[in-house]
């Protein structure tokens, strides 16, 4: 049966704070998913996933059977990797041979996906925190699915921000490390940096506000503008001024930090693609 054929019924395995946040940018009007052609497999006892039910009076199952899987097109896996092994199983047994699925799990390759699902369609996601308020990317991979299945899983993707497709899936620790990870990154700036404002004698409050506007206008700002990081930092950097004197010292040790930082991100990514391969 083509996959334009058969119902689109969508199935989310896993509605924590991520999935639950996809799934209520699929229900916006004139969204990817309709209520009635969405199903939650979910314990239901989060908070996130009360409240996408509640609002938008889904089915909830604790777990999906045989005769609800008859008619699953699309599963989206958003349970956490030390489950995978757990639900793979169950799911493979149940599922229809040509459900496409769509993985979010944080290091379960796509070998890893097609040793438990055999020959269905498999496109592997990874996108980042922000994007459970639509402000993230997800970088995929997806070869060997067919087009409208690609189509498809980006519409799903998307609602979290632009959504990048890579075809070498070596590329995806370095994808972890950098956009992955990074939000985390930007949250020890702000930290940082309203601790060193405190350090220099201001009220702490005022500290961490003026650390978080100031990074959320910097985005904002390098969101708006066609100049690159280095021009804009350049724009605001007077010769002999406090932000030359401040990027003097940062210049010195800051690259190579975060050279390093993302490079033991990437090597642990490996490591536990690795691991849950085996």
């Amino acid at each position: 049966m083509s996959d334009t054929a058969k119902p689109s019924k969508t199935v989310l395995i896993g509605a924590g704070r991520m999935g639950s946040a996809l799934a209520a940018g699929w229900l916006k009007k004139g969204g990817a998913v309709t209520p009635e052609n969405l199903l939650i497999v979910d314990p239901g006892r989060n908070e996130h996933c009360k409240a996408l039910v509640s609002k938008h009076g889904l089915k909830r199952v604790p777990e999906l059977g045989p005769r609800m899987a008859k008619d699953v097109s699309l599963v989206v896996l958003g349970v956490k990797p030390q489950k995978f092994d757990e639900v793979a199983p169950v799911l493979n047994d149940i599922l229809p041979e040509d459900t496409a699925i769509v993985s979010v799990i944080a290091g379960i390759s796509v070998r890893r996906l097609r040793t438990a699902f055999g020959d269905r369609p498999i496109v592997r996601a990874m996108p980042n925190t922000p994007a459970s308020i639509g402000k993230g990317i997800t970088v995929a991979i997806a070869n060997d699915v067919p087009a409208a299945i690609k189509r498809r899983a980006e519409k799903l993707l998307k609602v979290g921000g632009p959504v990048e497709w890579i075809t070498d899936e070596r590329h995806m620790g370095a994808v972890t490390a950098l956009s992955g990870s990074g939000p985390a990154y930007v949250f020890l700036l702000a930290e940082t940096m309203a601790a060193a404002g405190f350090a220099e004698g201001l009220p702490r409050e005022l500290a961490e506000r003026l650390a978080r506007e100031t990074i959320i206008g910097a985005a904002a700002l390098l969101a708006e503008s066609p100049d690159s990081p280095a021009d804009l930092r350049r724009a605001v950097t007077s010769p002999g001024g406090t932000t030359q004197a401040a990027l003097d010292v940062l210049m010195t040790g800051l690259p190579d930090l975060m050279r390093n930082a993302i490079s033991a991100a990437e090597r642990q990514s490996r490591k536990l693609g690795n691991e849950n391969g085996r």
